[in-house]
């Protein structure tokens, strides 16, 4: 359940003043949203001028391994541009896309950065190495929302 959910006298500049704190302690923190279509994005990455990171259609425990790992790697210098195809630490091959309007999405880090911030999507490949934009992907049982336009020509 979500934290307003489980605080339901609290506002959401409360739940505002939680993800600051945490990303005052940890430099950036992960917001999961479950959903018939669930994803998770960081906040606080924009605060050092970093995009900030978005996965979907995956499970909690993935979305953070996944976004942690990626967040560790972009606050230790490594540049991810749209169309760069990453594997992080025994994770799927992602393909990354920038989201065409983060501000529908990531509400919260908009609101953290009190402004207009960047994200980009890590696009996961299904374990056959095919990707959401094929017809055949995780063998049409599942889907994955891609938020942006591809940069990579394939």
């Amino acid at each position: 359940m979500c934290w307003l959910c489980d605080h339901p006298t609290a506002t959401r500049q409360d739940y505002l003043n939680v993800l600051r704190e945490k990303v005052l302690r940890n430099g950036w923190t992960i917001q999961y949203v479950e959903d018939t279509m669930p994803f998770a994005y960081t906040v606080g990455l924009s605060d050092e001028s970093l995009p900030e990171l978005m996965v979907t259609s995956v499970s909690a425990p993935r979305a953070l391994r996944l976004l942690g790992a990626m967040a560790v790697g972009i606050r230790q210098g490594v540049r991810w541009n749209p169309g760069d195809l990453v594997t992080i630490d025994n994770g799927p091959l992602v393909e990354l896309v920038e989201v065409d309007h983060p501000d529908v999405h990531c509400g919260w880090a908009v609101r953290h950065a009190e402004g207009p911030i960047r994200v980009l999507q890590a696009v996961w490949a299904d374990g056959r190495g095919r990707w959401p934009w094929s017809p055949t992907f995780c063998d049409g049982w599942r889907r994955q929302p891609v938020l942006g336009l591809r940069s990579r020509v394939a």
